[in-house]
């Protein structure tokens, strides 16, 4: 009877790899063509394992594996792919934020940010886990917040953003996927909520610009669902606590608690908008 060990021995697992590759040419030129890696370690096998050498020990003789260093970069990539932020703003970080000459409530925010990225670990199972920027439009809430976003997902962090307008016409232009949306919305480790709600119709009595029901509806089950998870969020909005109290003050209240150890309110003229600057 022949043995295990010989047995392992013909299984050559690089032989299978070339019968496979030969197998899947379509011509003679595509069989004879040196694959390029994008990883000299794995091969991109699965693109995270790699080989461990055999122990010399008796009867360990079976193949071991362990994570392959690109692991890490490739999950990253997914978690990229994945966020629904574009490469623009994947430029946006932190440390490309300028600070220099802006107003004391802009450094402000960008302090807190800065923070916020450094106590994640620590906070991130706690109610109080959450940040917003709040107020003065051109401020730079998206950038601050885009910055916080970028460096979570560049540790390994999912984070998933959600613009306000551009989620909510894809949501009612897809009504048959709402659902599945609105789960992605509350189930995605970080929630970047930006401008949230912005514009809206005018009403009547006080002529202030207010969201459908509809879409303050579908908000409510999401932070709602967020705050009792206590999932971590990120919102800016260009309006302030009262603001959001006014529109629904249960949603208002805990976006409030959810937020206050990382909470700035940017308020102002004309002088923080850094776009007219």
């Amino acid at each position: 009877m022949q043995s295990i060990k010989s047995a392992l021995k013909e299984f050559n697992l690089e032989e299978i790899r070339q019968r496979a590759n030969s197998l899947s040419s379509t011509n003679a030129a595509d069989a004879a063509e040196v694959k390029q890696f994008r990883c000299k370690d794995c091969k991109d096998e699965l693109g995270w394992i790699k080989r461990v050498p055999l122990s010399d020990k008796p009867f360990d003789y079976m193949d071991k594996w362990e994570d392959c260093p690109c692991a890490k970069d490739r999950a990253i990539e997914r978690l990229m792919k994945s966020s629904h932020i574009t490469e623009k703003f994947r430029q946006k970080t932190l440390n490309n934020f300028n600070t220099d000459g802006r107003p004391e409530l802009v450094k402000e925010a960008y302090q807190a940010a800065v923070e916020y990225v450094e106590s994640y670990k620590t906070i991130k199972k706690t109610p109080q886990n959450s940040m917003a920027l709040l107020g003065k439009s051109g401020a730079g809430k998206t950038h601050v917040l885009m910055g916080v976003s970028n460096n979570l997902l560049k540790k390994g962090v999912g984070v998933l953003y959600f613009p306000y307008i551009e989620g909510f016409s894809e949501l009612k232009d897809n009504m048959d996927t709402v659902g599945t949306r609105l789960q992605q919305l509350k189930q995605v480790e970080v929630l970047f909520i930006d401008d949230l709600f912005k514009g809206g119709k005018k009403d009547k009595h006080t002529g202030i610009k207010m969201p459908s029901d509809w879409e303050v509806e579908k908000m409510i089950e999401v932070i709602n669902h967020r705050y009792l998870e206590q999932k971590p969020t990120l919102i800016s909005s260009e309006r302030d606590i009262a603001d959001l109290c006014d529109i629904d003050e249960a949603l208002g209240g805990r976006i409030h608690e959810m937020c206050k150890d990382y909470m700035v309110i940017i308020t102002g003229g004309l002088e923080m908008n850094y776009r007219l600057q």
